[in-house]
């Protein structure tokens, strides 16, 4: 029985399951989104995502620690040059799990797992700044006098000529 036990062991002793999630971790951290299974992906977010609140703050001792649970100097300072500005002012929540579909070898569910800052899609401020688009047209305004009858008047941003 499992009562209790909120660790998900992958179907792996300790020692291959650390190494898989510190791989996992630096594909991530490298890659931005990697694709793998539903069961790993949840088991990496809790993995990387108190490694990637350390990188937040750019000390010796939290570098090293961050090191010691990745094992990759090239993924620790990606980790620490590029993520951890780049999530400073996020108060957690770091990973996004998108379930993609199964697997066609043996019917896994698979998902993306990626860094949520740095996916150009769901970003808020994306560069494709539009201005709104609106129906209506600005140019001509059709007017009614008093005695009904219409006339066209033409609008600028400039000040009106009146006559």
């Amino acid at each position: 029985m499992r009562h209790g036990n909120s660790i998900n062991h992958l179907g792996r002793k300790y020692g291959h399951r650390s190494a898989l999630l510190s791989n996992l971790a630096n594909s991530l951290i490298i890659n931005k989104r990697i694709v793998t299974t539903v069961a790993k992906a949840k088991e990496l977010r809790k993995f990387v995502e108190p490694i990637i609140t350390k990188s937040k703050d750019n000390s010796t001792n939290n570098r090293r620690v961050a090191f010691s649970y990745l094992k990759d100097k090239s993924a620790a300072k990606e980790l620490f040059d590029v993520v951890g500005p780049a999530v400073a002012n996020r108060p957690g929540g770091y990973v996004r799990i998108i379930k993609s579909g199964f697997r066609a070898g043996d019917n896994a569910e698979m998902a993306y797992i990626e860094l949520v800052d740095f996916n150009e899609v769901y970003s808020k401020g994306s560069s494709t700044d539009a201005k709104k688009k609106t129906r209506r047209s600005k140019g001509k305004k059709i007017e009614a006098n008093a005695e009904g009858n219409v006339s066209n008047v033409v609008e600028s941003s400039e000040n009106p000529t009146e006559e």
